[in-house]
């Protein structure tokens, strides 16, 4: 199998997303991506374990991609060895009459992990210059003192919108959280293709909606708010990476490649040590049971 190297991955310079792979050859069987998919979340669970002992950092991954990139699937399967203690995933859809009586940032900071665990955000933070920009007018919902108007979510908005995602992202990294944003980046060919299968099967019927073919038809506005997105906001704290998506088990071993590699050059991220009372007597207290 052909060595993955995550720096092909990292998008650290601006990037035109049309010139960016949707698949990527491994030179491998789908058989033995999964094999390597296997190994590589066993070690990734091994080390959360390690983090959560440890308690000093949190670390926050990001999912965000167009509609059937396989966001869930991939969640399901890059962290299924995963202590439950040690995991939370939230999935952001359109925020709730609470979370509209709060900026639009508040839902994402009261999700965000604690020291020791890994939180997962199944779409995220980014969905407010995403799905908002595409259709500014679900800015009127925000109640935005200032915003009376979709002509009043200008340019400036926006910019001011980025400078505050960027400072969120900078404050929880500046505190211990260490990010990983990941672009799920499908072609338009296979989302067409992962949308008829699922009209195709019964079972899978539940999952389409009439509004996806609405959504299908901005593809191209949507394309130009990821690339822009992701080119304003690609830091060295809070990188994003490409993730070719068009091959969904490639996706996910790339996916757990990179969080392995990352976190495993954190070399202060160790079991914490016994006071040196306890070690002493750990005889001790081996005897104390036995004799039970």
């Amino acid at each position: 199998m052909k060595d993955i190297n995550i720096e092909d991955f990292k998008i650290d310079t601006p990037v035109l997303l049309k010139n960016i792979k949707t698949k990527v050859d491994l030179e491998a069987s789908e058989k033995k991506v999964e094999k390597k998919l296997e190994k590589v979340r066993r070690k990734l669970g091994e080390l959360q374990d390690t983090m959560y002992a440890h308690g000093k950092y949190s670390v926050l991954v990001c999912f965000q991609g167009m509609d059937t990139a396989g966001k869930d699937s991939l969640i399901r399967e890059v962290f299924k060895d995963f202590n439950v203690r040690g995991i939370v995933a939230h999935s952001f859809k359109s925020p709730t009459e609470l979370e509209l009586k709060h900026d639009y940032l508040w839902r994402h900071y009261v999700c965000l992990p604690a020291r020791g665990k890994f939180g997962i955000f199944n779409r995220t933070h980014y969905e407010n210059v995403l799905v908002t920009r595409v259709h500014p007018e679900y800015i009127l919902s925000e109640n935005i003192p200032s915003i009376n108007d979709v002509s009043d979510v200008n340019d400036a908005f926006w910019d001011r919108r980025f400078n505050e995602i960027l400072n969120f992202e900078k404050h929880i990294a500046d505190n211990g959280t260490i990010i990983f944003k990941f672009f799920l980046n499908l072609s338009k060919n296979e989302q067409r293709d992962r949308l008829l299968r699922r009209l195709d099967k019964p079972n899978k019927n539940w999952k389409f909606s009439a509004g996806d073919l609405k959504e299908r038809e901005l593809w191209d506005n949507y394309q130009a708010c990821y690339e822009d997105a992701i080119n304003r906001t690609s830091k060295p704290h809070a990188p994003w990476f490409n993730i070719p998506a068009d091959d969904k088990p490639t996706a996910r071993l790339l996916v757990a490649e990179i969080l392995y590699k990352t976190l495993k050059e954190y070399t202060d991220i160790k079991e914490p040590e016994l006071d040196d009372k306890t070690k002493e007597n750990l005889e001790h207290y081996k005897a104390e049971l036995r004799n039970e």
